[in-house]
């Protein structure tokens, strides 16, 4: 089923979508008669790329994933502004893998990815206000022959947490794994869980189905409210495709869940 998943989502990607209309427009004009049908393609495709090419218009479809649960704005547990739940007593704190390549001609830092790094960043800052607790660091060897949760624990230590605050789970590859393999380490205990912004929404329906008690701390935002315009937001970019991938990405991955669930 891992390997189900891997191979067909990249099927429905936008850049997928997309490449597929322009070939399939551009076959049928060099090669068919059906001229009317290959240019309606390719405009299609065009049109497509072009939309999702706009921050604004990727934003519409991620913003509903990032803003469903808000970060975790937590200044100390010891008198000071923390959020509107007690954490006092919370004793785990859950990072969820986000890709990495442990490649040891480069810095670990750079071995896992901006978004990994960003994920650790958010852990390593709550587990810092919250005296006592313990770091679960997830993720599998995948696709390398070291873990996520190692290569992240190499990082860690250069944010100097301490080694005998951090505990690997190394087995997972998705995130459903994730829960199933968390779950014996936590038990019934809350927990803070740590993913991008536009992942927790499916990370915390994949956990609480697991009878999990997570607290969501979302980070990594791509949707940020900024104070003016600039020049390039008027121009299509690469961030702006990025972002429609991850949105796709996350609501195929809620779909398949639910359909899981109803079967």
């Amino acid at each position: 089923m891992f390997l189900f998943k891997k191979i067909v989502a990249p099927l429905f990607s936008p850049m997928t979508v997309i490449l597929a209309l322009l070939v399939g427009g551009l076959a049928l004009l060099w090669f068919t008669r059906r001229q009317r049908t290959g240019k309606a393609l390719i405009t299609l495709g065009v049109i497509t790329f072009a939309l999702l090419g706009y921050g604004s218009f990727s934003d519409l479809l991620l913003a509903p994933l990032e803003r469903q649960y808000p970060p975790l704005m937590m200044e100390s547990t010891g008198g000071g502004p923390s959020s509107s739940r007690s954490l006092d007593s919370v004793k785990w704190i859950v990072l969820l893998g986000g890709g990495h390549a442990a490649d040891p001609n480069i810095p670990v830092t750079s071995q896992i990815s901006e978004e990994s790094l960003a994920r650790l960043v958010e852990c390593v800052r709550i587990h810092r206000l919250i005296a006592g607790s313990k770091i679960i660091l997830s993720g599998g060897a995948v696709y390398d022959a070291v873990s996520e949760a190692a290569t992240f624990a190499k990082a860690a230590a250069i944010l100097h947490v301490n080694a005998r605050d951090i505990i690997l789970e190394e087995l997972s590859r998705d995130t459903e794994e994730e829960a199933e393999n968390i779950r014996p380490i936590v038990g019934q205990d809350r927990f803070i869980l740590v993913t991008s912004a536009y992942h927790m929404p499916r990370a915390m329906a994949i956990f609480n189905k697991a009878g999990l008690k997570p607290i969501p701390a979302p980070t990594n935002h791509f949707i940020k409210e900024r104070q003016a315009r600039a020049p390039e937001d008027f121009y299509p970019s690469s961030m702006g495709l990025m972002k429609a991938e991850h949105a796709v990405h996350e609501y195929l991955g809620l779909l398949w869940f639910r359909m899981r669930n109803m079967l």
